[in-house]
C-alpha cells in the first residue's frame, strides 16, 4: 500500500512539547460511527462490567548517552537489549566506530564496540555489573526529536507512566501518560478490570517510513511479555481495550486460534489496512505522525478515511498532537479498513 495515503499536514503549533497538567485533564476525541469531543476523565463512563483495559507497564530508561572514543565525541541512543550487558544502538558518528574500540562515558562507565547491525546500528557491550544503575547516573531520557528540546528534570516524571514497573524502553508508551491514580481508581469503580503486559519500546518508534510502499518497510524487533494471569483476564473479557499501540501490538502478536498466549516473545508486527484483528476491540491512543507505522495501525483498526477525517477535525478543534498531546478513543470499524 502506498505510504502517501497516510499523509497529512500538521501545523507546528499543534505539536505538544509539554504534558497536560494534571495528566488526566487532556482532551480525548471519541472516534466511532461519529466524532465526539470528550476528555480523558470520561473514560470510566465508556466502560462496563467485563471490560478489561490493557496497559503496557514498561519503564523508560535514560537511553541517550554521550561518550568519547579517543578524541571523537559519540552519541548513542540505545535501541534493544541483546543480553544483560550488550545493546543495539544508533550512534553518531557510527562510521567512526570499529569493532573492539572502547567508548568512555565516565571514569567508571565504558563500553566496547562488538559489531554492527542494520541501518547503521552498532552493538556495544557495557563494562559494568548493572547497566540500568549506570544509565540512571549518566544517561538522559531520549525525548522524541519533534519536541526540539533535551529532557529536563520534570520529564523524568512526566515522560513515565504512573504504573511503570519494568525498565527497558527508550520511549514512553504515550497513551498511558494520561492516567493518574485517581483515574485508575475510577476505572476500577466502573466495574472494568485492568491487566498489564510489557513491551519495551525501541528507538525504531522514532524512525519515519522511508519506503514508498508499506510492503518494503522493515520493523525493528521489540521484546514483549504477557503473564498467565493477564492472558486469562484478557481471554475472558467482554471487551478488550488496549491502552496504546504498544499494548495492541503485544496482544495481537500473541493471538493463536483466537486466544492470547502467555509468554515472552519478540515482535516485528506491522499492522496495516487489511489486517484482521484477533483480540482488541477498542484502542485508546494519542495522535500520530504522518506517514508513520502507528498512523497505519490506527487506520487498519478504525478505517483510513475515518482516521484522516478525525485528524482534520482534531487540528481544526485545537487538539494537541504526539507524545505529550491529547488522546483518541477508537471503536473498531465494522468492516476491514
Amino acid at each position: 500500500m502506498r505510504v502517501d495515503l497516510f499523509d497529512f499536514s500538521l501545523p507546528e503549533s499543534a505539536i505538544a512539547t509539554e504534558p497536560a497538567n494534571p495528566r488526566d485533564s487532556a482532551r480525548m476525541l471519541y472516534i466511532g460511527s461519529n466524532l465526539r469531543d470528550a476528555s480523558v476523565r470520561d473514560i470510566p463512563s465508556l466502560l462496563g462490567a467485563g471490560d478489561v483495559m490493557v496497559f503496557n507497564d514498561t519503564k523508560v530508561i535514560p537511553a541517550r548517552l554521550m561518550g568519547m572514543r579517543g578524541e571523537v565525541k559519540v552519541e548513542f541512543l540505545l535501541h534493544q537489549a541483546l543480553t544483560k550487558n550488550e545493546w543495539l544502538c544508533f550512534a553518531k558518528p557510527a562510521k567512526r566506530l570499529k569493532d573492539g574500540q572502547t567508548v568512555v562515558f565516565a571514569d567508571d562507565f565504558t563500553a566496547t564496540v562488538t559489531g554492527r547491525g542494520e541501518d547503521g546500528q552498532v552493538r556495544i557491550a557495557f563494562n559494568c555489573n548493572d547497566v540500568f544503575s549506570m544509565l540512571d547516573k549518566y544517561g538522559e531520557l531520549p525525548l522524541p526529536p519533534y519536541m526540539h528540546r533535551r529532557a529536563a528534570e520534570q520529564d523524568k516524571t512526566t515522560y513515565q507512566t504512573a504504573y511503570a514497573q519494568h525498565p527497558g524502553s527508550v520511549a514512553a508508551p504515550t497513551a498511558g501518560l494520561h492516567f493518574t491514580s485517581e483515574l485508575l481508581a475510577a476505572i476500577d469503580a466502573s466495574g472494568a478490570k485492568r491487566a498489564h503486559v510489557t513491551l519495551h519500546v525501541g528507538a525504531g518508534t522514532f524512525l519515519p517510513v522511508k519506503t514508498d510502499d508499506t510492503d518494503d518497510h522493515i520493523m525493528h524487533a521489540e521484546w514483549t511479555r504477557i503473564t498467565p494471569e493477564a492472558a486469562e483476564a484478557i481471554n475472558n473479557a467482554k471487551r478488550v481495550i488496549a491502552v496504546g499501540t504498544t499494548s495492541m501490538r503485544t496482544l495481537e502478536s500473541a493471538v493463536v486460534d483466537g486466544k492470547v498466549q502467555a509468554g515472552e516473545r519478540s515482535t516485528r508486527i506491522f499492522i496495516t489496512p487489511g489486517y484482521t484483528f484477533g483480540c482488541v476491540d477498542v484502542l485508546m491512543t494519542n495522535f500520530h505522525l504522518p506517514r508513520s507505522t502507528l498512523l497505519m495501525l490506527v487506520s487498519a483498526f478504525a478505517g483510513r478515511t475515518r482516521m484522516l477525517d478525525a485528524y482534520k477535525h482534531a487540528i481544526a478543534a485545537g487538539y494537541r498532537f504526539y507524545s505529550y498531546g491529547d488522546a483518541c478513543w477508537l471503536e473498531k470499524a465494522n468492516t476491514p479498513a
